[in-house]
Parts: structure tokens; C-alpha cells; sequence
């Protein structure tokens, strides 16, 4: 098994009742160069969404089918009529 050249050690004497010496300055260093990496806080846009408050914007209501209308013809014409006017008429040349 693969371990690495400290580990067994430290292990062994926190069995032994040793404490673990930490490098306490090393994590603080490492603290501090890593909160470099944060994004900075930027403050919202708008109002906050969670004060009961806050003024919102009117909701409005537009149907969406209402600039439809009806294509269909008023009577319906004889099926039989309208068939044979778009049917293609057969070549007399044959």
C-alpha cells in the first residue's frame, strides 16, 4: 500500500498519545493567499427579493390567442366539385 513518508509516523504517535504538530503559519499563509481568489460582493441589481416591501412590477394580462381568427369559409363547399377542380386532367395524347 502507497503512503506517504510522514503519514505512518504521525499516525503512530497520535496512537501513542503524541499530538499531531501542525504548522499553523503555513495555514494562514495558505488561508490568506487563497482569499485572494474570492469574487468580490457585488450588491443586487434591484431590490432584494426577500423584503415583503419591495415594490415588483405590474402583471398585465394578454391573452395569446387573441389576434387569432378564423380562416375556415362560412358554408362548406360540396366535396365532390372541389376535388375534380384540383385534380389534374388526364393527357389526351395516349
Amino acid at each position: 500500500m502507497l503512503t506517504l513518508p510522514g503519514a505512518k509516523s504521525a499516525a503512530a504517535s497520535a496512537v501513542r498519545g503524541g499530538h499531531f504538530r501542525f504548522n499553523w503559519p503555513l495555514l494562514a499563509a495558505a488561508t490568506l493567499a487563497l482569499s485572494g481568489c474570492m469574487p468580490a460582493t457585488t450588491s443586487v441589481a434591484g431590490a432584494d427579493p426577500a423584503d415583503p416591501a419591495a415594490k415588483a412590477a405590474r402583471l398585465d394580462y394578454r391573452s395569446t390567442v387573441a389576434p387569432y381568427t378564423s380562416l375556415r369559409p362560412a358554408a362548406p363547399a360540396p366535396w365532390r366539385e372541389r376535388n375534380d377542380a384540383v385534380t389534374p386532367q388526364p393527357k389526351q395524347d395516349r
